[in-house]
Protein backbone atom coordinates (compact mmCIF):
# COMPACT_ATOMS: atom_id res chain seq x y z
CA UNK A 1 0.00 0.00 0.00
CA UNK A 2 1.46 3.32 -1.06
CA UNK A 3 2.44 5.65 1.67
CA UNK A 4 2.98 9.61 2.41
CA UNK A 5 1.86 12.68 2.03
CA UNK A 6 -1.45 13.11 -0.50
CA UNK A 7 -1.01 14.18 -4.20
CA UNK A 8 0.36 17.62 -4.43
CA UNK A 9 -2.77 18.60 -6.17
CA UNK A 10 -4.75 17.49 -3.08
CA UNK A 11 -2.94 19.42 -0.89
CA UNK A 12 -2.80 22.78 -2.59
CA UNK A 13 -7.03 21.85 -3.02
CA UNK A 14 -9.30 24.86 -0.98
CA UNK A 15 -11.56 21.40 -0.34
CA UNK A 16 -11.99 18.00 -1.35
CA UNK A 17 -15.95 16.58 -2.45
CA UNK A 18 -17.34 13.46 -3.46
CA UNK A 19 -18.98 13.29 -6.95
CA UNK A 20 -20.82 10.38 -8.83
CA UNK A 21 -19.37 11.14 -12.38
CA UNK A 22 -15.49 12.70 -12.58
CA UNK A 23 -16.29 13.69 -16.15
CA UNK A 24 -19.60 15.66 -14.96
CA UNK A 25 -18.96 16.14 -10.84
CA UNK A 26 -21.92 17.93 -9.56
CA UNK A 27 -21.66 18.41 -6.07
CA UNK A 28 -24.42 17.48 -3.28
CA UNK A 29 -26.48 19.76 -1.78
CA UNK A 30 -24.63 19.50 1.44
CA UNK A 31 -21.10 19.85 0.04
CA UNK A 32 -22.50 23.23 -1.63
CA UNK A 33 -22.99 24.49 1.32
CA UNK A 34 -19.99 23.94 3.05
CA UNK A 35 -17.43 25.36 0.02
CA UNK A 36 -20.25 28.26 -0.67
CA UNK A 37 -21.29 29.31 3.17
CA UNK A 38 -18.92 27.41 5.51
CA UNK A 39 -15.43 27.90 3.69
CA UNK A 40 -16.89 30.94 1.42
CA UNK A 41 -14.32 30.30 -1.56
CA UNK A 42 -14.36 32.57 -4.23
CA UNK A 43 -14.95 31.91 -7.86
CA UNK A 44 -11.95 30.04 -9.23
CA UNK A 45 -10.99 27.88 -6.05
CA UNK A 46 -9.06 25.00 -6.79
CA UNK A 47 -11.89 22.39 -5.46
CA UNK A 48 -10.49 18.38 -5.67
CA UNK A 49 -13.81 16.36 -6.81
CA UNK A 50 -12.93 12.46 -5.96
CA UNK A 51 -14.65 9.53 -6.90
CA UNK A 52 -14.38 7.82 -3.69
CA UNK A 53 -12.64 4.70 -4.91
CA UNK A 54 -9.17 6.28 -5.33
CA UNK A 55 -9.69 8.66 -8.20
CA UNK A 56 -10.01 12.60 -8.33
CA UNK A 57 -9.80 15.62 -10.46
CA UNK A 58 -8.76 19.09 -10.39
CA UNK A 59 -11.25 21.36 -10.66
CA UNK A 60 -12.40 25.47 -10.12
CA UNK A 61 -15.30 26.63 -8.36
CA UNK A 62 -17.59 28.49 -11.58
CA UNK A 63 -19.78 31.58 -10.67
CA UNK A 64 -22.80 30.78 -9.47
CA UNK A 65 -25.86 32.17 -8.26
CA UNK A 66 -27.79 32.50 -6.35
CA UNK A 67 -25.25 32.43 -3.98
CA UNK A 68 -24.92 33.64 0.27
CA UNK A 69 -28.31 34.88 0.00
CA UNK A 70 -30.87 33.35 2.90
CA UNK A 71 -33.95 31.66 2.15
CA UNK A 72 -32.47 31.00 -1.33
CA UNK A 73 -31.24 27.32 -2.87
CA UNK A 74 -27.34 27.54 -2.84
CA UNK A 75 -25.62 26.15 -6.24
CA UNK A 76 -21.99 24.96 -6.42
CA UNK A 77 -20.73 24.68 -9.97
CA UNK A 78 -17.32 22.78 -10.53
CA UNK A 79 -15.77 22.93 -13.94
CA UNK A 80 -12.76 20.26 -14.40
CA UNK A 81 -9.15 21.68 -14.87
CA UNK A 82 -7.16 18.77 -15.21
CA UNK A 83 -7.18 15.22 -15.75
CA UNK A 84 -8.38 12.17 -14.03
CA UNK A 85 -5.54 11.40 -11.67
CA UNK A 86 -5.59 7.39 -9.99
CA UNK A 87 -4.50 8.05 -6.69
CA UNK A 88 -5.45 4.32 -5.62
CA UNK A 89 -3.07 2.58 -3.23
CA UNK A 90 -1.48 -0.47 -4.30
CA UNK A 91 -1.56 -3.63 -2.50
CA UNK A 92 -0.61 -6.91 -2.83
CA UNK A 93 -2.92 -9.36 -4.76
CA UNK A 94 -4.84 -10.97 -1.93
CA UNK A 95 -4.31 -8.68 0.78
CA UNK A 96 -7.74 -8.55 3.34
CA UNK A 97 -8.32 -4.99 4.14
CA UNK A 98 -7.79 -3.26 7.21
CA UNK A 99 -10.81 -3.44 9.09
CA UNK A 100 -11.40 -2.45 12.50
CA UNK A 101 -14.72 -3.93 14.50
CA UNK A 102 -15.67 -1.83 17.33
CA UNK A 103 -18.29 -2.24 19.65
CA UNK A 104 -20.84 0.97 19.59
CA UNK A 105 -20.19 2.85 22.61
CA UNK A 106 -22.70 6.18 23.83
CA UNK A 107 -22.91 9.63 22.98
CA UNK A 108 -21.39 10.61 20.26
CA UNK A 109 -18.12 8.68 20.56
CA UNK A 110 -18.74 6.33 18.23
CA UNK A 111 -18.79 9.19 15.79
CA UNK A 112 -15.63 10.27 16.93
CA UNK A 113 -14.11 7.33 16.59
CA UNK A 114 -15.36 6.52 12.97
CA UNK A 115 -14.14 10.45 11.91
CA UNK A 116 -10.38 9.38 13.55
CA UNK A 117 -10.11 5.79 11.70
CA UNK A 118 -11.17 7.44 8.76
CA UNK A 119 -8.55 10.04 8.79
CA UNK A 120 -6.18 7.09 9.53
CA UNK A 121 -7.03 5.16 6.25
CA UNK A 122 -8.95 2.39 7.67
CA UNK A 123 -10.50 0.67 4.82
CA UNK A 124 -13.33 -0.66 6.43
CA UNK A 125 -15.12 0.44 9.79
CA UNK A 126 -17.88 -2.24 11.44
CA UNK A 127 -20.15 -1.07 13.90
CA UNK A 128 -20.75 -4.59 16.45
CA UNK A 129 -23.68 -5.01 18.87
CA UNK A 130 -22.01 -7.56 21.53
CA UNK A 131 -23.48 -8.87 24.36
CA UNK A 132 -22.52 -5.65 26.91
CA UNK A 133 -23.34 -2.97 24.46
CA UNK A 134 -24.90 -0.55 25.82
CA UNK A 135 -26.56 1.00 22.74
CA UNK A 136 -29.37 -1.36 21.36
CA UNK A 137 -30.90 -0.69 17.64
CA UNK A 138 -33.70 -2.27 15.99
CA UNK A 139 -33.31 -2.87 12.52
CA UNK A 140 -34.52 1.19 11.42
CA UNK A 141 -32.37 2.27 14.15
CA UNK A 142 -29.43 0.04 12.66
CA UNK A 143 -29.69 1.46 9.61
CA UNK A 144 -29.98 4.96 10.63
CA UNK A 145 -27.13 4.80 12.66
CA UNK A 146 -25.37 3.23 9.27
CA UNK A 147 -25.91 6.51 7.23
CA UNK A 148 -25.09 8.94 9.97
CA UNK A 149 -22.05 7.28 10.38
CA UNK A 150 -21.35 7.23 6.34
CA UNK A 151 -22.06 10.87 6.67
CA UNK A 152 -18.81 11.02 9.46
CA UNK A 153 -16.53 9.13 7.45
CA UNK A 154 -17.78 11.29 4.29
CA UNK A 155 -16.43 14.59 6.01
CA UNK A 156 -13.46 13.25 7.58
CA UNK A 157 -12.31 11.71 3.93
CA UNK A 158 -13.07 14.94 2.68
CA UNK A 159 -10.53 16.92 5.29
CA UNK A 160 -7.88 14.55 5.38
CA UNK A 161 -7.72 14.33 1.65
CA UNK A 162 -8.73 11.15 1.55
CA UNK A 163 -9.95 9.62 -2.02
CA UNK A 164 -11.06 6.57 -0.77
CA UNK A 165 -14.14 6.57 1.11
CA UNK A 166 -14.17 3.44 3.70
CA UNK A 167 -16.83 1.28 3.85
CA UNK A 168 -18.86 1.92 6.72
CA UNK A 169 -21.46 -1.28 7.85
CA UNK A 170 -24.58 -1.56 9.58
CA UNK A 171 -24.17 -2.51 13.06
CA UNK A 172 -24.26 -5.63 13.52
CA UNK A 173 -24.12 -8.56 16.10
CA UNK A 174 -20.30 -10.17 17.01
CA UNK A 175 -21.61 -13.09 15.45
CA UNK A 176 -23.64 -12.66 12.54
CA UNK A 177 -20.33 -10.82 11.60
CA UNK A 178 -17.71 -13.25 12.06
CA UNK A 179 -19.67 -16.41 10.60
CA UNK A 180 -21.17 -14.41 8.02
CA UNK A 181 -20.77 -10.52 7.38
CA UNK A 182 -22.90 -8.12 7.58
CA UNK A 183 -26.25 -7.60 6.47
CA UNK A 184 -25.44 -4.97 3.91
CA UNK A 185 -22.88 -7.00 2.08
CA UNK A 186 -19.60 -6.65 3.90
CA UNK A 187 -18.02 -9.93 4.39
CA UNK A 188 -16.50 -11.51 7.24
CA UNK A 189 -13.05 -11.36 7.99
CA UNK A 190 -10.65 -14.20 6.60
CA UNK A 191 -10.22 -16.66 9.38
CA UNK A 192 -6.42 -15.90 9.73
CA UNK A 193 -6.65 -12.20 9.67
CA UNK A 194 -8.80 -11.58 12.44
CA UNK A 195 -7.69 -10.73 16.40
CA UNK A 196 -9.51 -9.56 19.05
CA UNK A 197 -8.62 -6.88 21.37
CA UNK A 198 -7.78 -7.91 24.48
CA UNK A 199 -5.36 -7.13 27.35
CA UNK A 200 -2.27 -9.63 27.69
CA UNK A 201 -2.73 -10.28 23.84
CA UNK A 202 0.20 -10.76 21.41
CA UNK A 203 1.61 -7.89 19.55
CA UNK A 204 -0.23 -7.06 15.86
CA UNK A 205 1.60 -9.14 13.36
CA UNK A 206 1.62 -8.31 9.52
CA UNK A 207 -1.01 -11.47 9.20
CA UNK A 208 -3.74 -9.25 11.54
CA UNK A 209 -5.36 -7.08 9.24
CA UNK A 210 -9.25 -7.00 11.41
CA UNK A 211 -8.84 -6.33 15.13
CA UNK A 212 -11.84 -6.62 16.54
CA UNK A 213 -12.57 -4.42 19.71
CA UNK A 214 -15.07 -4.55 22.56
CA UNK A 215 -17.22 -2.77 24.59
CA UNK A 216 -17.20 -0.73 27.81
CA UNK A 217 -17.82 -3.73 29.71
CA UNK A 218 -16.04 -6.34 27.97
CA UNK A 219 -15.94 -9.55 26.40
CA UNK A 220 -18.05 -12.17 27.57
CA UNK A 221 -17.00 -16.00 27.90
CA UNK A 222 -18.77 -16.94 25.19
CA UNK A 223 -17.51 -14.03 22.95
CA UNK A 224 -14.15 -14.61 23.75
CA UNK A 225 -14.34 -18.22 22.45
CA UNK A 226 -15.53 -17.15 19.13
CA UNK A 227 -11.87 -15.46 17.74
CA UNK A 228 -9.11 -17.96 18.76
CA UNK A 229 -6.44 -14.93 18.27
CA UNK A 230 -5.74 -12.49 21.14
CA UNK A 231 -3.88 -9.22 20.13
CA UNK A 232 -2.22 -6.76 22.82
CA UNK A 233 -3.33 -2.78 22.29
CA UNK A 234 -0.31 -1.66 25.20
CA UNK A 235 -0.62 -1.95 29.43
CA UNK A 236 -2.92 0.28 30.09
CA UNK A 237 -7.21 0.03 30.34
CA UNK A 238 -8.31 2.13 27.19
CA UNK A 239 -11.90 3.62 26.97
CA UNK A 240 -13.30 1.61 24.23
CA UNK A 241 -13.62 4.30 21.16
CA UNK A 242 -10.16 4.94 21.75
CA UNK A 243 -9.06 1.09 21.58
CA UNK A 244 -10.41 1.41 18.47
CA UNK A 245 -8.12 4.22 17.30
CA UNK A 246 -5.41 2.39 18.35
CA UNK A 247 -6.36 -0.63 16.86
CA UNK A 248 -6.96 1.54 13.56
CA UNK A 249 -3.25 3.23 14.26
CA UNK A 250 -1.32 -0.58 14.49
CA UNK A 251 -3.00 -1.46 11.59
CA UNK A 252 -2.38 0.95 8.88
CA UNK A 253 1.55 1.54 10.43
CA UNK A 254 1.81 -2.67 9.74
CA UNK A 255 0.84 -1.94 6.56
Amino acid sequence: MTLGAPDDRLRRAAAVVFVDDLDAPVCTDEDAHHLLEVLRLDTGADVAASDGRGRFRPCRLAPAEPRRRKGRPVAAILVPSGDVVDDRPVAPPGTEPATVAFALVKGDRTEWAVQKLTELGVDRLVPLLTARTVVRLDPDGAARRAERLRRVAREAAAQARRTTLPEVAVPTPLDRYLAGGTPDGLPPPAPGAVALAEPGGTPLGPATRCVVVGPEGGWTVDELALVDRRVGLGRLVLRAETAAVVAGVLLTHAR
